[in-house]
């Protein structure tokens, strides 16, 4: 799939990408969780590798990285995990989140091999400058994988027509400022943001950090193609961790967050059904 990534995604509408945490409770759950999220609409998974320092994620993720790195999890495993889910059916594009150092320590070229080998269809590293992202941008071109860049408030207009015009798969837009987390509204600015952003993208926009609630799904798809879910999610892993760790359980579990899942994004659902 990972030549067919950026067709993939340009061809759907109404994006919705979810973030989950690798080994978050258990590699077991991550599997059926991001099989459970395909059956709930998702287009793509944001598979989160957990970092002792994750300078853009807020409290929710923290926590769950701290949670899946008591596990034992690596960037090396979670890649692993990607080769279970797809023997288990899942057909949609997978995105590694990770930070650069975590690349550096596996090594760019073992990464790239294992990318490769286990079916993993993009990369997106939020703290890489896109300025020195060259190299990386490159070699993912080379090896069919989809660079995902971002893109902030704060992003001054040259570097956003830069950026979008290297855009691959889809420009991932960071809502507001500061780290990962659940919010109860955006500052109105993001809208004259995103407009700018669609103007100048070559791809899908898609809108991230902060979106929590179908009231917000609402404001937001008509000013972008899509948004990217993560601490909503999370949050909702970290609530149900005992009944997700017990396998008699794990089902209901599973089950409650896919409606969860659904109820978010029925702003979605109901346009579908209208058009």
């Amino acid at each position: 799939m990972n030549n067919r990534f950026s067709q993939y995604v340009s061809q759907q509408t109404d994006l919705f990408i979810p973030f989950i945490v690798a080994g978050d409770p258990s590699s077991e759950v991550t599997i059926e969780l991001a099989l459970a999220l395909e059956s709930s609409g998702a287009n793509a998974i944001e598979l989160g590798i957990p970092y002792s320092d994750p300078l853009a994620d807020g409290p929710v993720i923290q926590s769950a990285s701290a949670r899946a790195l008591k596990t034992g999890m690596t960037l090396e495993k979670a890649i692993f995990l990607v080769s279970d889910m797809r023997k288990k059916g899942l057909k949609i594009p997978v995105i590694i989140f990770t930070y650069y150092n975590l690349l550096l320590q596996l090594g760019i070229d073992r990464f790239f091999a294992l990318m490769q080998e286990h079916d993993v269809d993009g990369l997106l590293v939020p703290d890489l400058p896109f300025e020195e992202s060259e190299e990386l941008r490159r070699r993912c071109e080379e090896e069919n994988v989809t660079y995902i860049s971002l893109v902030a408030p704060t992003t001054s207009d040259q570097r956003l027509v830069e950026i979008a015009r290297h855009a691959k798969g889809f420009l991932y837009c960071v809502s507001s400022l500061g780290v990962t987390g659940m919010r109860q509204e955006f500052h109105p600015s993001v809208y004259a943001f995103l407009k700018k952003v669609r103007n100048l993208a070559t791809v899908p926009v898609a809108v991230g950090f902060g979106v929590s609630r179908p009231a917000q799904v609402e404001e937001l798809k008509s000013h972008c193609d899509g948004v990217v879910v993560g601490s909503a999610i999370v949050k909702q892993v970290e609530e149900k961790e005992t009944k997700l760790l017990n396998p008699s359980t794990r089902k209901e579990a599973i089950s409650e967050i896919s409606h969860y899942v659904l109820s978010l994004i029925e702003p979605y659902r109901i346009k579908e059904e209208v058009d």
